[in-house]
């Protein structure tokens, strides 16, 4: 008998000492939404949970595939949003007297510290925003939020900059998405300048087939980065259809990559705009083709001339068509 009530004291002695396993919830107010309103957090385009507002209030008890984890909370219509770093705590979002964008969240401190940057950067001229960012990685090599700032300014950084920080990074934040991100831009990047010879790589096009830039060797050709969500390339498309049409029987081709990460999307907007030229995509947040070109910003293009030498980059619209008509005459 001694030795079972033993047992179960010590047991007991144990549930008590074992600190409860955090979990994630938000609880939130808002003002002017009716009630039945629905609220969502979406994750990469996906909706991963979501809620009806009562009474100006909402809970969100969801289980997050890890913590921290960057979410958009939103309306079904978007009329209001927040990019919001969720953690494995019982977190607040205060939104009584204001609109999502200025809500004030506790609970985090991934997003008090992103809130926090936000607000400094905006005090500071854009000329000296990226130092500053930078500044807060080397300063913050522990913080989850510095790797994540890395891999999402390393393609506007540059290779060196990006190696630099990153070297900075603890061990940790290395071994974290956003580091590896961050390695894998370091490893790929080649940043091609005009006048030097293009870098090969290789896709997979809409069928499924892998296809190699190396296959237009010999013709001038077009190396065009966009994405279906881009509304300037979209803008531009139906000039660049034109084109390609009044070129392609002259030795000109366009080799288009595209940052989708929906292939549904993609797909889409080839349709819709007609877009007869080959498509690819390996539907990565990072894509490899983007890296390994160091493309910062889209619509971008490359145009690769018979020799494999790159001639120009980001031509569009009738600059395009005159240095075609100077080449292909």
């Amino acid at each position: 008998m001694r030795i079972i009530l033993f047992g179960i004291i010590t047991l007991l002695t144990i549930a008590c000492n074992k600190k409860p396993k955090a979990e994630f919830s938000l609880i939130g107010k808002t003002n002017g939404l009716k009630d039945g309103t629905s609220l969502y957090l979406e994750l990469d385009n996906e909706i991963i949970d979501s809620t009806e507002i009562k009474n100006n209030a909402f809970v969100f008890n969801t289980e997050i595939s890890k913590s921290p984890l960057e979410v958009i909370l939103r309306t079904n219509d978007f009329s209001q949003y927040r990019f919001v770093w969720l953690e494995n705590n019982q977190m607040t979002f205060d939104a009584t007297n204001t609109d999502f964008k200025n809500a004030k969240v506790l609970g985090s401190e991934t997003e008090n510290l992103s809130t926090t940057l936000g607000q400094k950067l905006d005090t500071i001229p854009r000329s000296k925003r990226h130092k500053y960012r930078a500044d807060f990685i080397t300063e913050n090599p522990d913080k989850l939020y510095s790797a994540y700032l890395l891999s999402f300014y390393a393609t506007s950084w540059g290779k060196e900059k990006t190696t630099e920080l990153y070297n900075n990074l603890s061990d940790k934040n290395k071994d974290s998405e956003f580091g590896k991100n961050a390695l894998r831009y370091i490893k790929l990047n080649k940043d091609p300048k005009i006048g030097e010879k293009y870098v090969d790589f290789g896709m997979t096009d809409i069928k499924g087939k892998k296809r190699r830039l190396s296959e237009f060797d010999g013709k001038l050709v077009l190396l065009e980065f966009w994405a279906s969500n881009c509304g300037p390339c979209r803008k531009e498309n139906p000039n660049l259809v034109k084109t390609y049409n009044d070129f392609k029987n002259k030795g000109f081709e366009i080799f288009a990559v595209s940052e989708d990460i929906k292939r549904e999307s993609w797909i889409k907007a080839i349709e819709n705009d007609k877009l007869p030229w080959l498509q690819l995509s390996d539907l990565s947040k990072n894509n490899t083709a983007s890296l390994i070109y160091g493309i910062n910003g889209i619509p971008d293009n490359f145009l690769i001339d018979q020799h494999g030498t790159i001639i120009a980059r980001n031509l569009r619209g009738e600059k395009l068509n005159e240095k075609l008509k100077e080449l292909l005459k």
